[in-house]
């Protein structure tokens, strides 16, 4: 099994402007050296149903919409924690 590639948020977004503007899916591969066709299929579908928070959660890591880490306010993150450490 290969690695994983975790692509930055600008890269994906230039990826999509870049499909937006008509630009073959092999070219916007090879200008952005992304890995795999379904991955570009994948942020296109996102963009397209207005998931773009989507984009920037990181490899592995599948967070529903309000559920992840960076929408939790400071307090809710110190409960957990106190739950966690008990």
């Amino acid at each position: 099994m290969g690695t994983r590639v975790s692509y930055p948020v600008e890269v994906k977004m230039k990826a999509i402007e870049m499909r937006l503007a008509g630009v073959p899916v092999k070219e916007v591969m090879e200008t952005l050296q992304i890995r795999n066709r379904t991955q570009l299929k994948t942020w296109m579908r996102w963009y397209k149903n207005g998931e773009m928070k989507r984009l920037e959660q990181p490899v592995g890591k599948q967070y529903t919409y309000g559920k992840g880490p960076h929408s939790q306010d400071a307090f809710a993150k110190l409960e957990a924690e106190n739950r966690y450490l008990k």
